[in-house]
């Protein structure tokens, strides 16, 4: 973890490194450690673990998350409400594995 890289928040497990990040903790971090900053704070992502390049944070979406490379890179797929509702979508993802679970989704502007 970089040397300016925050721990997540007053949690009981904060002490075990490089988890994913849950919505619950999100949440609790909006609630207690960034509750003072101000609305106009901007959010950055950045591209790798390294920190080799940052951007602005823009969208998201929902869908799910299955790690497919390793632990920590996988692939995001349909939600199974997508997936009923469109015909060629359920074709081209017709493999979805069975470790994908609902996950919210962050993109950078650039």
């Amino acid at each position: 973890m970089p040397a300016n890289q925050q721990a997540t928040p007053s949690d009981p497990d904060a002490d075990v490194p490089d988890r994913p990040l849950t919505l619950a903790v999100l949440r609790q971090l909006v609630r207690t450690d960034w509750r003072g900053l101000p609305g106009s704070t901007l959010i950055v992502l950045s591209r790798d673990v390294e920190g080799n390049a940052y951007s602005p944070f823009a969208s998201y979406s929902r869908s799910r998350y299955a790690p497919t490379y390793n632990d920590f890179v996988g692939e995001i797929f349909p939600l199974p409400e997508e997936l009923k509702k469109d015909k060629e979508l359920r074709e081209l993802f017709a493999d979805i594995p069975d470790s994908a679970v609902p996950a919210l989704v962050l993109y950078p502007l650039g």
